[in-house]
């Protein structure tokens, strides 16, 4: 097969790769913003939408089974293939958990999170710490950088910790307000759906490692974090 035309089908798949990118991160973005501003109307969009997140998700996985079927690549080549279908599906799943965000502010949220609240819990901070993960591995996926995309096991310990002490600043409000106590469930799940983003931007970050490097991490990430 000429590389030539493997390249070019290659850059038919990071074209299709970067539309889902972009999309997921505005999906993020304005989830954020639906949730710390108890904004409705931007919670509905980020349902809208998901509907394209779906379907460039099932556009992207056929086209990279059919790349590897009609070009049998091997060595790099085959390792970005395989590397685009794995990063395809934490993609979608990123946007899952945007849309579970904006549901539970458009069902399940009765007013605005007070600002102390919102400083105990540290969501601002979480928010920050995950799209700034999302943002690091795509730069790492573009510029072939491993050492970049190593740099976001670190940030997912920080995701860990505010995940694990916001259960108790939840479950010290559930105590203050019993009445609120399902809301307070519903937000907890919030919370979860955040620490699974940052999983999310991990498993993305080893498969740009298994890319670039030719290393699988994944096992290995596992026992580091046992």
């Amino acid at each position: 097969m000429n590389q030539l035309h493997i390249d070019s089908e290659l850059y038919k798949l990071k074209s299709s790769l970067e539309q889902m990118w972009n999309l997921v991160s505005k999906q993020l973005s304005k989830s954020q913003v639906a949730l710390l501003s108890y904004d409705k109307s931007i919670a509905r969009e980020v349902i809208a939408r998901e509907k394209m997140a779906n379907a460039l998700d099932l556009k992207i996985d056929k086209e990279c089974e059919d790349f590897i079927a009609t070009n049998n690549p091997v060595a790099i080549d085959l390792r970005l293939a395989l590397a685009y279908l794995k990063i395809n599906d934490n993609l979608e799943r990123i946007a899952d958990f945007a849309e579970g965000i904006a549901v539970f502010v458009l069902n399940n949220m009765s007013e605005p999170l007070t600002d102390k609240f919102k400083d105990h819990l540290r969501i601002e901070e979480m928010f920050e710490e995950l799209i700034m993960m999302f943002n690091l591995v795509r730069q790492a996926l573009d510029e072939e950088d491993s050492g970049k995309a190593e740099k976001v096991f670190g940030s997912d310990n920080l995701v860990d910790e505010i995940y694990y002490n916001a259960n108790k600043v939840i479950t010290e409000e559930m105590r203050l307000y019993p009445e609120k106590m399902e809301e307070y469930l519903f937000l907890h799940g919030v919370i979860r759906k955040l620490e699974r983003i940052g999983d999310r931007c991990n498993n993305i970050a080893e498969e740009v490692v298994f890319y670039v490097d030719a290393k699988v991490l994944k096992h290995s990430q596992d026992e580091h974090r046992m």
